[in-house]
């Protein structure tokens, strides 16, 4: 089964021979090694490149041990450059090579090279394509499958697809999984042996029983404001447990580096400005936030919202959580400050959208609730409420835009309907 990766192979294409490293993140397992060597390698022998111009290595490979001396690796690349034609060396997991950034920076001098590399942790790479690659590095980031992505891979439902991806989440692999069981296990296994155990060893946690139970706590909240200090209070509270407000930043940064969790912060819209805590929290996949619950905790409603969030990064969003501070009359006549939040407000150049995540509106009341915060924003961007139902996209008075979360997943200009 070949699952089309469109948006990740254009942003690939459009950077080829640019003079720039490209550096193609994400979480592991979200398909970064079969972008390059199956999607892009074929994309090249389509335009022509000879194989012997397609110099690819795996460097987690143990067959590729000694590639992994820096020096090794680039005297190996430079005796395969025969002639003035363009070589595209393809790097995976980068970051099992000694002193890469130098390397890969010696690399651009050569002019007929042209270099893409993966690596699953931003402590290694989208750090360095600032400060290492001195300006030389062009981030790709790659996320496990959109809903579009997975319904194109298993078609049949929509909605019998919905509840598959709202469980199980778009890590690529798990479309080759036949049954719930399957799945469930391939999830939780990934989470303990590769996650966990990766971020364990790599930043020497000694207290990994707690750094276990803050993603548990994470898993729980998805989607609920919180911060350090506060997740701080949770431990000595609830599970009887001290550990420090500083501690547990330093473990936030590691899940973020393992790009598990991305922080979504608070923006004052009236204000104009960042507020700096609470923030909240979103699983890069629903799958791996599920199956760290080992499934219980099925509340499609937060799980919709993680999705919507993911959806928006995936179109290239920058995404945070818009407060709407307004006065309002209280019973015995006076005026309070109340804030209204707005789910998410995605930015992209010139471009922002409003987005409210609303599950469902059964009743006048509901419906006044989730418009509240929009209608209280005085800019002409759009705003759009999306709702589990299906139904046809429709336009109020005031301009909100209300559809079902299957047309905002799978139509790609669902924000500008």
């Amino acid at each position: 089964m070949e699952i089309q990766r469109d948006i990740y192979l254009r942003e690939l294409i459009d950077r080829k021979h640019n003079g720039l490293i490209k550096v193609v993140t994400g979480v592991r397992r979200c398909g970064k090694s079969y972008l390059l060597f199956n999607l892009f390698h074929e994309h090249l022998i389509r335009q022509g490149v000879p194989m012997s111009h397609i110099l690819e290595y795996a460097l987690d490979d143990r067959r590729n041990k000694e590639l992994r001396n820096p020096d090794f690796l680039y005297e190996h690349i430079l005796s395969l450059i025969t002639d003035d034609d363009m070589y595209y060396v393809i790097l995976d997991e980068v970051q099992y090579l000694g002193e890469f950034a130098d390397v890969l920076n010696s690399f651009l001098h050569v002019p007929n090279i042209d270099v893409y590399v993966t690596g699953s942790n931003s402590k290694f790479l989208s750090s360095d394509v600032v400060t290492e690659f001195r300006g030389r590095g062009d981030e790709v980031h790659i996320y496990p499958l959109s809903f579009s992505e997975f319904y194109a891979a298993v078609g049949g439902d929509k909605y019998e697809a919905w509840n598959d991806y709202y469980t199980y989440g778009g890590l690529p692999l798990i479309v080759t999984r036949s049954t719930p069981k399957q799945k469930a296990d391939y999830l939780v296994n990934l989470f303990k042996e590769t996650y966990i155990k990766d971020i364990i060893e790599r930043n020497r946690i000694r207290n990994d029983d707690d750094f276990e139970e803050l993603i548990d706590i994470l898993a729980s909240s998805v989607g609920s404001l919180t911060n350090p200090q506060k997740l701080s209070d949770t431990f000595k509270s609830v599970k009887k447990s001290s550990v420090s407000a500083a501690t547990i930043k330093q473990y936030l940064r590691y899940l973020e580096e393992a790009f598990l969790v991305e922080n979504a912060r608070r923006y004052d819209l009236k204000g104009k400005r960042y507020i700096n805590t609470p923030s909240k929290y979103y699983f890069v996949d629903v799958g791996l936030r599920n199956a760290r619950l080992n499934f219980r905790q099925q509340e499609e409603n937060h799980i919709m919202e993680n999705i919507i969030y993911n959806e928006l990064r995936i179109r290239g969003f920058n995404v945070d959580v818009g407060i709407v501070e307004i006065n309002e009359k209280t019973e015995n006549g006076k005026y309070t400050r109340k804030a209204l939040e707005v789910d998410f407000i995605a930015n992209q150049g010139n471009k922002r959208y409003y987005v409210q995540s609303a599950f469902e509106i059964n009743s006048a009341d509901k419906k006044e609730k989730e418009r509240r915060s929009l209608v209280n924003i005085d800019d002409s961007f759009k705003k759009i409420i999306v709702i589990k139902e299906n139904i046809k996209p429709k336009r109020d008075d005031n301009g909100i835009v209300t559809m079902g979360i299957i047309e905002f997943l799978l139509n790609p200009d669902s924000l500008d309907i």
